[in-house]
């Protein structure tokens, strides 16, 4: 499917992009279209298509030359949409009952149009408001295990990998997390933000040296260890689901990183979700956290058993070394994960969105204890199991 190349490159319209929707041949001529901008996260614009005579649509995503929560001041490369339009490709030949069908991608136009997906509902949403969605962790927890382990040297073998490591070097994303993730939040910097009756508490987390010293290996090892294609960005915000359906989306982030990464971002996204819940409510995320482990040990083990390239694979305690380090990463970067959403640049609607001033500061310094205990103390962590027992010990 081809359209004619647009030499300057321009942020699309509705009008615009109900053009473009009709040459690229997705509705027939004629056919009544309405379409509104959706996008509510920081980086694209996002055009939901609809054929009113039949109900059904398209998405168009395009990136932005910079970052919408900052603005013009803030420069980002258009090449993301490419690497998201791969990433989501790449995933489904593994799992495409996971993520989006991909129906064209365009660089020049910075867009990547797929599957409307509204049908579902953002998985952060949905949980605020109470949804359990039961088979959530099943999904992601299939969905990460095979996407690491066959992009990995143990699905892959090496030459095969470097060659896909190659179209996956994101840089100036990578930076995004680099700095806001792993830096920002562990100092005084003006991307902070939080509010005023947290500054005892942020400031003691600013001059704790045993927690910078931890968090600046865990910085290390996302810089440095590229193990498998990482979807970079998992939050429950990247999610749409149903009680039935799981799909991931918003893979611009993308890079070859360390396996534990991803587990990390989505453990740590639950535990921010059940930081806003009452105890009593509280279940069905820490059960979403084991299960989705649990399932990932799984599944990793079958293929490592079953399709394993690597030479070494069948010698004893091989594998059981890569799922403990992997663990153990994720419980980290899950801690850095949390305290980064309550005082640095990009928060959640999980924390900020709790009515009562006083709950949400006690739940958001309860956030930063928690994130400073699973970063110091996750190679002491063995079980799954023990990150509710840790939740419990920092309330």
């Amino acid at each position: 499917m081809a359209i004619s190349k647009q030499s300057v490159y321009e942020p699309l319209t509705e009008s615009t992009a109900i053009s473009l929707a009709l040459r690229l041949g997705l509705f027939p001529e004629g056919a009544p279209l309405t379409c509104r901008e959706i996008g509510d996260g920081n980086l694209n614009l996002v055009f939901h298509i609809v054929d009113q005579t039949n109900n059904k649509g398209v998405i168009i995503k395009q990136a932005l030359p910079y970052a919408k929560v900052v603005g013009e001041s803030w420069p980002l490369t258009l090449k993301r949409a490419v690497i998201e339009s791969n990433a989501l490709r790449t995933f489904a030949s593994y799992v495409p009952e996971y993520v989006p069908k991909v129906y064209y991608s365009d660089e020049s136009l910075a867009i990547t149009v797929m599957e409307d997906l509204s049908h579902l509902q953002i998985a952060r949403k949905g949980l605020i408001e109470g949804k359990t969605y039961p088979l959530l962790s099943q999904h992601i927890g299939e969905f990460l295990a095979k996407t690491l382990f066959y992009t990995s040297d143990f699905g892959l073998n090496q030459q095969q990998k470097k060659q896909l490591a190659q179209s996956f070097v994101n840089p100036e994303l990578c930076k995004i997390t680099e700095d806001l993730v792993f830096t920002d939040p562990f100092f005084d910097h003006d991307t902070n933000n939080f509010e005023e009756e947290l500054r005892n508490d942020v400031e003691t987390l600013w001059n704790d040296s045993a927690l910078k010293l931890e968090t600046a290996k865990l910085k290390r090892k996302f810089l440095t260890e590229g193990d498998a294609l990482l979807h970079g960005d998992l939050h429950t915000g990247s999610i749409f689901a149903s009680d039935e359906e799981t799909k991931v989306i918003d893979p611009e982030f993308a890079f070859y990183g360390p396996l534990g990464f991803d587990l990390g971002q989505f453990f740590a996204n639950l535990l921010l979700n059940a930081l806003s819940r009452n105890a009593e409510e509280r279940e069905p995320l820490f059960v979403h956290v084991e299960k989705t482990w649990e399932v990932f040990e799984q599944t990793f083990s079958e293929l490592w058993q079953n399709h394993n390239v690597e030479t070494y694979a069948k010698v004893p305690g091989f594998l059981q070394e890569v799922l403990d380090k992997t663990l153990t990463d994720a419980i980290g970067f899950a801690g850095c994960e949390v305290i980064r959403r309550t005082i640095g640049l990009a928060h959640v609607a999980d924390l900020d969105g709790i009515e009562d001033k006083e709950k949400r500061l006690n739940a958001k310094r309860h956030a930063l204890r928690l994130g400073k205990t699973l970063i110091l103390k996750r190679e002491s962590i063995n079980k799954i199991q023990e990150i509710r027992e840790l939740f419990a010990q920092t309330n």
